[in-house]
């Protein structure tokens, strides 16, 4: 049981932004992606999701071949990506947007739970929020969907550390209820710290795969994976 994609290369453009990656997301678990700006991350991501499709190798969720796949039957499928930016409906309040994907009261009540303080703003409309507020939404929708893995992209993007640290354990909760985790960051430390493993892509290659615990405590390491 697994999220894994083998040797896999999106190109855009004239050549590729991602040459033959691997890297596994096991339920339970976060995986962190580091790596510099421009190293192909978010495509990565998109490549897995389906918004781009891969030119080589292979995409399995729990062992069925999903290449190939539309996007939206990735989704039914339990495959979820929170794409950067925040994308929430601003018109609808915080109740509206997690009814989209709720399928039941208790699948709201077990999103809404994860952010307690959304309970005082439950009604309010979502534009309002303010940028903290919004990424609560955002995940909150996503988990009340019941995903067996979620791809999160710089869920830090603007926001500042103090609340990235807020949604860190939220993310760690998440993968503690049996959800497997791929977490794109750029704060490498602050995500490392919740991750079980790491990946850095650097030029579109991966340079480490192995432990979190590993490439935190050694800075030579992450410093020379960060420059290939």
């Amino acid at each position: 049981m697994s999220l894994t994609i083998t040797d896999v290369t999106v190109r855009r453009g004239v050549g590729p932004v991602i040459s033959g990656v691997s890297l596994e997301v096991r339920p339970g678990e976060i995986t962190t992606v580091v790596g510099p700006n421009g190293a192909g991350k978010t495509s990565l991501l998109e490549a897995m999701s389906g918004i781009v499709p891969i030119a080589a190798g292979s995409i399995q969720l729990d062992g069925e071949e999903i290449s190939k796949t539309s996007r939206r039957k990735r989704s039914l499928l339990g495959l979820k990506h929170v794409e950067q930016g925040r994308m929430i409906f601003p018109s609808l309040t915080v109740r509206e947007n997690l009814q989209l994907t709720a399928r039941s009261k208790k699948d709201f009540d077990e999103a809404m739970a994860l952010f307690p303080e959304l309970e005082k703003r439950v009604d309010s409309l979502s534009v309002l929020l303010s940028g903290g507020e919004q990424q609560m939404v955002v995940l909150a929708r996503t988990f009340a969907a019941k995903p067996r893995y979620i791809m999160i992209d710089e869920m830090s993007l603007g926001l500042a550390p103090v609340v990235f640290l807020r949604l860190v354990p939220v993310i760690r909760g998440i993968a503690d209820s049996g959800v497997g985790v791929l977490l794109v960051e750029q704060f490498a430390q602050l995500a490392l710290q919740a991750a079980t493993d790491a990946v850095v892509v650097t030029g579109g290659r991966v340079s480490y795969h192995g432990p979190a615990t590993t490439l935190l405590a050694d800075e030579q390491l992450l410093r020379t994976s960060y420059l290939g």
